[in-house]
């Protein structure tokens, strides 16, 4: 992940590069499963991605994108499009899957535009916040995370 702004130098984007490194990480163990016709193990793991993912969609709906979202309206505007996608298709897991053979192929692709649109994350607006945010606005952001607190699984391989 990228590390060449310093923006991981503060708590806030540090803690949101980790659940990315995690959601990550755990995409990984989707495709294996999915290599392996495993469906009921990528539902274990898509409500992994989702447990991160709460948390740490929380911090940055309301507390990161409104911070920027003056500067970039339609980048923020389409990220908080992307999550309300990527969350219906990992609530999926906590529902029929097993009787929606469409279910797996539309999982990774949704994952696929997950991990594009971390990266979306890690090089803009990350970077982006670093330059325009002032400490009251970090402060706010802070102020979200204690509020909702992390969720980082330890995933079983």
């Amino acid at each position: 992940m990228c590390e060449y702004c310093g923006c991981q130098a503060l708590v806030s984007i540090d803690q949101l590069t980790r659940e990315h490194e995690t959601v990550v990480h755990l995409i990984s163990h989707v495709r294996d499963a999915h290599r392996h016709g495993e469906v009921t193990r990528m539902a274990e793991l898509a409500r992994a991605i989702a447990a991160v993912l709460g948390p740490h969609t929380e911090v940055e709906e309301q507390g990161l994108f409104p911070a920027v979202a003056a500067d970039f309206p339609e980048k923020i505007a389409s990220l908080v499009d992307e999550h309300r996608r990527i969350e219906a298709v990992l609530a999926e897991a906590d529902g029929p899957f097993l009787t929606d053979p469409t279910w797996p192929e539309r999982l990774i692709e949704t994952l696929h535009l997950l991990r594009d649109h971390i990266l979306k994350e890690q090089d803009g607006v990350f970077p982006a916040a670093l330059a325009v945010l002032d400490t009251e606005q970090w402060e706010a952001i802070e102020a979200v995370r204690a509020r909702v607190g992390p969720h980082m699984p330890q995933p079983s391989t």
